[in-house]
C-alpha cells in the first residue's frame, strides 16, 4: 500500500486519519517528501508552514 498523505498539512499518515489537523482529506497523490528534524531552525518548515517533526510531502493533490 502506498503512503497517504494529508492534503491540508501534508504530513505523512498510517491510518484514517491526520494526527495534527484531525482531517479524514487524505491522498495517495503526492511528490517529493522530506523530514523535519528540528523545525524551529529550519527555513524550509518556517517557509511551509511547520511546526511539528516528522515526514511531510513536498506537493499533494
Amino acid at each position: 500500500m502506498r503512503k497517504q498523505a494529508c492534503k491540508s498539512c501534508k504530513i505523512f499518515v498510517e491510518g484514517d486519519q491526520c494526527p495534527l489537523c484531525k482531517t479524514t482529506n487524505l491522498s495517495t497523490n503526492w511528490q517529493g517528501r522530506i523530514v523535519f528534524l528540528d523545525t524551529d531552525k529550519s527555513l524550509i518548515a518556517h517557509k511551509m508552514g511547520v511546526e511539528k517533526t516528522g515526514e511531510y510531502a513536498l506537493k499533494v493533490r
